[in-house]
């Protein structure tokens, strides 16, 4: 499917027609895109999508079929919504906005800007609810992963879960974000093309069935894959099933190749890994993988390896990329200053009775404090008004103690100059880099922090501002 404008949600179209019936369209706007919750009832996210939302943007453009569409659609009186003259402006519309980002594979965490966007409010607009989609997909399943990778202590894990990904779509970006999170290799083929994600697999149940016997199916896939044999051992029993799986081993062995792998699909898996792993060590079979699969994700591995399991890798499908326990990101998009007719920066501001929906005017950027290479703490700052060597803070989490920022030796501004005036200006890593790059990051970040919620603050000015825009608004 070829994506275009019209990947938003409609009052997104119906505004953009009020900016451009209003003289408004072209005055520029700044937006952020940020999340309220860290994700999984944890205190990270791995910040992920940003690869995708650049080919979307790149490709940004109404094309005639979408403005046909657009021409049929008629208000409660029969009237055409929106006149040609409006359509035609569409039709020669170029993307001409500024974006900095947090590159992918950074851990990030609530209320930090993941993008600032800049540019004529109508297309700020227009490409809000497709930057959300991405964003907020990708950061959770990339987030996912890293939390399964963590848990697994470094065993490879495979991501096995396009059959009951949320479509076609879904299954891609998945498989993705699941990547740069963590996962050694994908099931998904498609991933594999797209991305130069290394794929794996095995055979299912059906290959067993499909023979006599189980003896006769190990046989026939070893003589078909002879030098890529990972065997489903749980069909019908699974300590007869690894027997089997041993006898074809030797068989292999006998041909000038091996045995690579058995995979568990069910049962309790730590009593039978460890059975599994005996019976193949006594035969010889000690380079054999246990691959483990079955409704995995970060509590069951973790269980899994404090009941001592003998386990190789896992295979994580269902849980990881539809994030069972934590189906959506709550990802928002604010406008936070806007020009006036005259240029000049105006601070805008969402007020709300819930203080963690207020949100923060200015233009943002997020400076991070290490020590000793260790995350120290992040503080948002307005790039007007800028920040000091040893600024004064305001932590947003209540629950924390007010800190100062008095021992680091050294930062770094992590939103990067993406795009200008449209034009990428700063191309990406490739994806195995970023992928070393998220789990390198979240090394840093728990080594001192480990569960503990870590701190994010204002810039004691950008706090100041916020609350007297608050009184002054209510």
């Amino acid at each position: 499917m070829i994506y275009t404008p019209l990947l938003t949600d409609f009052y997104q179209l119906t505004m953009a027609y009020g900016y451009w019936k209003l003289n408004l369209h072209e005055r520029e706007a700044a937006f952020h895109l940020i999340f309220r919750k860290n994700p999984f009832e944890g205190n990270y996210a791995v910040a992920c999508g940003l690869g995708s939302v650049i080919d979307f943007l790149m490709s940004w453009r109404f094309h005639s079929d979408d403005l046909a569409y657009l021409a049929t659609l008629a208000n409660n009186h029969g009237e055409p919504l929106f006149p040609h003259r409006f359509l035609d402006y569409l039709a020669d519309l170029n993307f001409s906005c500024d974006i900095d980002a947090v590159p992918e594979g950074t851990v990030i965490f609530a209320n930090e800007p993941l993008l600032r966007i800049q540019g004529p409010i109508l297309q700020c607009q227009l490409i809000e609810t497709a930057l959300l989609n991405t964003i907020n997909f990708q950061t959770l399943i990339a987030t996912k992963a890293s939390r399964v990778y963590r848990a697994a202590e470094g065993l490879p894990i495979i991501e096995f879960g396009m059959r009951r990904a949320q479509g076609p779509d879904g299954a891609v970006s998945a498989s993705r974000a699941a990547y740069i999170g963590g996962c050694t290799a994908t099931s998904n083929t498609m991933a594999g093309k797209l991305f130069g994600i290394p794929v794996r697999g095995t055979h299912a149940h059906s290959w067993v069935t499909a023979f006599a016997s189980e003896k006769e199916a190990f046989a026939a896939y070893a003589d078909v894959m002879p030098h890529n044999c990972t065997l489903l051992v749980d069909t019908y029993n699974t300590i007869k099933g690894v027997k089997n799986a041993i006898e074809t081993g030797k068989k292999l062995r006998a041909s000038g190749a091996d045995l690579l792998g058995i995979r568990l699909d069910s049962g309790d898996m730590a009593e039978l890994s460890v059975k599994a792993r005996k019976l193949l060590d006594e035969a010889g079979f000690d380079k054999t993988e246990i691959i483990a699969s079955n409704s995995l994700d970060e509590y069951v591995i973790r269980d899994l390896k404090q009941h001592q399991a003998k386990i190789s890798s896992f295979g994580v499908g269902t849980n990881l990329v539809t994030a069972y326990d934590h189906p959506a990101l709550d990802g928002v998009y604010k406008l936070s200053a806007m020009q006036d007719a005259a240029g000049q920066w105006i601070h805008k501001l969402k007020l709300s009775e819930q203080e963690v929906k207020i949100s923060n005017p200015g233009r943002h950027q997020i400076r991070r404090f290490f020590c000793d290479e260790q995350y120290v703490m992040d503080v948002i700052y307005d790039i007007d008004l800028g920040i000091s060597d040893l600024p004064e803070v305001v932590v947003l989490d209540k629950s924390l103690a007010q800190k100062s920022l008095d021992d680091y030796d050294g930062f770094v501004d992590l939103l990067k100059p993406i795009l200008r005036a449209g034009e990428v200006v700063e191309q990406g890593e490739d994806i195995h880099t970023i992928r070393e790059q998220a789990i390198n990051a979240v090394q840093h970040f728990h080594h001192t922090h480990g569960e503990a919620t870590y701190c994010v603050a204002l810039e004691k000015r950008l706090f100041e501002l916020k609350r007297d825009l608050i009184e002054k608004l209510r």
